[in-house]
């Protein structure tokens, strides 16, 4: 972590734990370290600082942060405190959390920072040099030289252009060319165009195509890492929101739910398991093997469900496409069902001599991974379509679909063939 060298393990672990002294440990590293400090916490933590720490200190951490940092940090706040301590900011820190503040922190506009200088297309090198080097100045961060032809969006002057061209010359034959969207378009559309135009910044404009501000690469990555650690723990049945310093109450209200549920289609597998109880009893190693059948119908299923969830956020198929992929799908959990049902009846044979048991276990194996293989591709697409979260409501319906149906082939089957 970036505080080694300031903080201890142990001086590190009571600011994520200790509550009580959280504060105090904040205020004992040293100033110009502490925007460092507010980065690597969980966000949990960071708010709890923010909304606690002294007001001082509090607008020297907003001033040495980024615009679009800090606006991020105002949000966590209450809104007295937060237009409090905007009243305590520097004039010219104030007016751009102010501006950023206005828009949806969920669209292109609440990615953006306010570091840019605007320079027009017939503007000479020197001229553009001097706006750079004020700004660079009042804030401590270089900024993006945007160019304007007019009303529009020319494009932007690379920084290394200011030092090695002519200062007399124009900055026009300099430009290059800089993608731009819309400040109301949503994320996903700005990640699209970050894909479709790998630059290292996007332009943010207005109705009037108007320049508002800059996107940067790293914005978007960041957004990216976020919403992946987000499907992970919709994938885990926990809430984005959890961290690992939460308190026990926390954590008990935000897992409760998803543990019922799947207690729910725990007793639908263990009724449907119940249903055999006489072949059960009959042959006992029947129930040694029950449980890889559904194991493995449950991994096969989570590997399809994580190709369809990333297929479906990137837009790469939908219920209306989905034939060839269901296809390809249940193919594929054909063939491997054939491969391990041929492995674990070899094994059978030859650990219990039981032939009908092996030919059994191979069946019931082919039947679930294709069940995994329909019903992990299916019940995303059908989710999404519903408008519901594919990563967090696909997983309990697929799994009771591979432990339900796989103990019916299995212990159907035996049914038929033993007795």
């Amino acid at each position: 972590m970036i505080l080694s060298k300031t903080l201890n393990p142990i001086a590190l672990t009571d600011i994520l734990f200790r509550k009580d002294r959280r504060v105090e440990l904040y205020l004992s590293v040293p100033e110009e370290k502490r925007l460092e400090l507010l980065r690597s916490v969980t966000p949990h933590v960071r708010r709890d600082l923010l909304t606690r720490m002294p007001e001082a200190d509090l607008v020297a951490a907003l001033e040495a942060a980024s615009p679009d940092e800090a606006t991020d940090m105002l949000q966590m706040l209450s809104k007295r405190r937060r237009e409090k301590t905007l009243e305590m900011l520097s004039g010219e820190v104030k007016g751009a959390l102010s501006t950023l503040l206005e828009f949806d922190p969920e669209t292109a506009a609440g990615l953006m920072t306010l570091d840019y200088v605007q320079a027009d297309v017939h503007d000479k090198i020197s001229d553009v040099a001097k706006k750079f080097r004020l700004h660079e100045k009042a804030t401590g961060r270089p900024p993006v030289i945007v160019v304007m032809n007019g009303a529009h969006l020319s494009g932007f002057l690379p920084g290394h252009e200011l030092a090695f061209a002519e200062s007399h010359e124009t900055i026009s034959k300099y430009v290059k060319r800089m993608p731009h969207i819309s400040y109301a378009a949503d994320h996903n559309a700005v990640k699209h165009l970050f894909r479709a135009h790998p630059h290292n910044k996007v332009a943010v404009l207005n109705d009037n195509g108007s320049i508002l501000g800059i996107i940067y690469s790293d914005d978007v990555l960041k957004l990216t890492q976020e919403q992946s650690s987000s499907s992970l723990y919709d994938f885990a049945g926990v809430s984005a929101e959890e961290t690992v310093t939460d308190p026990i109450s926390r954590k008990v209200r935000l897992r409760y739910k998803w543990l019922i549920i799947n207690l729910a289609t725990a007793f639908l597998a263990s009724f449907t398991v119940g249903q055999f109880e006489d072949v059960l009893s009959k042959f006992v190693l029947l129930a040694v093997y029950m449980p890889i059948v559904a194991g493995m119908g449950g991994n096969a299923a989570t590997q399809t469900l994580a190709i369809m969830v990333r297929g479906i956020a990137l837009k790469q198929i939908t219920l209306k496409t989905a034939f060839r992929t269901l296809r390809n799908e249940v193919g594929a959990g054909l063939v491997n069902g054939l491969i391990n049902g041929i492995l674990v009846a070899t094994v059978v044979i030859v650990m219990n001599h039981d032939l009908k048991i092996a030919i059994i276990l191979a069946l019931a194996m082919i039947t679930n991974l294709l069940v995994a293989g329909f019903f992990g591709t299916l019940v995303p697409l059908i989710m999404s379509k519903l408008g519901k979260d594919p990563a967090t409501s696909a997983t309990i319906f697929i799994t009771t679909a591979t432990d339900v149906l796989g103990f019916l082939a299995f212990l159907g089957l035996a049914t038929l063939i033993l007795q």
